[in-house]
């Protein structure tokens, strides 16, 4: 079985990192752009002819599912990926976790790139899924490319600019882009005061890899022992896992346990 991801960069680490722990056997294509990264600068029609791209490279290799790991390219491209793919590719897109994160009442902050935070896709999964709930939406300018390039002053840099927007009494916050999930950690030391409860994070690795896996019949692995290949795919040609992404527990996770080829 193989199931392929794609992203414009190494946002797609955590999604891949849930299906290797749900099917190890599984051998996973990782399909990104560094030749056209950032995609959220550009216009929905530029991003889904990059998103097109990565795509068609991903499914030559003939994977069972294509994860779409990014909340940009979901928003702007999902449509035409899954009218060139589907229905011999099924593809999943991935949604910001904003209907767990307000069910439980409270405030919410939604963590995003300037591209999607105020769009009318964010704001209409608000609208649909929070309503009644106090919904704080944080465009983190600068934190996905910095996570990207492993910057950790870049990082720190936009995490606590970003915390300064959240309120200091939010109880949920939503990761709302992909790559955002590979620094948990440093957003929840920005955003934690000691003197309130736990603030809960509600990413969408665990939801896609599980979903993916529902939507292709696939359960739990056969034979936990199995190990799964790796394909790398940097726009296009075939690579190995870029060193930035080997700075991340989910990307050491990949190489340790996967073979290249």
């Amino acid at each position: 079985m193989k199931i392929a991801l794609m992203d414009s960069g190494i946002g797609l680490l955590p999604a891949a990192a849930e299906v290797r722990r749900l099917r190890p056997d599984a051998d996973l294509v990782l399909s990104s752009d560094p030749d056209g990264m950032p995609w959220g600068p550009r216009t929905a029609e530029d991003l889904t002819e990059r998103a097109l791209a990565v795509a068609r490279a991903a499914a030559a290799l003939g994977p069972a599912a294509l994860i779409v790991a990014c909340n940009t390219a979901t928003v702007h491209a999902l449509p035409a990926l899954r009218a060139a793919l589907e229905p011999d590719i099924p593809v999943i897109g991935t949604v910001p976790a904003i209907k767990p994160a307000a069910s439980a009442g409270g405030k919410v902050a939604i963590w995003a790139t300037p591209a999607t935070t105020g769009s009318p896709y964010q704001r209409g999964l608000i609208r649909d899924f929070a309503e009644g709930a106090d919904v704080t939406e944080v465009s983190c300018p600068g934190l996905a490319d910095a996570v990207e390039r492993a910057d950790a002053e870049g990082i720190k840099r936009a995490v606590a600019a970003a915390a300064a927007l959240t309120p200091r009494d939010v109880r949920a916050l939503v990761l709302g882009c992909t790559h955002y999930e590979l620094v948990a950690e440093e957003i929840r030391a920005a955003v934690q005061h000691p003197d309130l409860p736990p603030v809960v994070f509600h990413g969408s690795a665990g939801a896609v890899a599980a979903q993916t896996l529902r939507r292709i019949g696939a359960g739990a692995a056969p034979d936990a022992d199995a190990t799964g290949g790796l394909t790398v795919l940097l726009s296009g040609r075939t690579a190995t896992l870029p060193e930035p992404a080997l700075r991340y527990a989910e990307g050491r996770l990949l190489r340790a346990v996967s073979p290249a080829r």
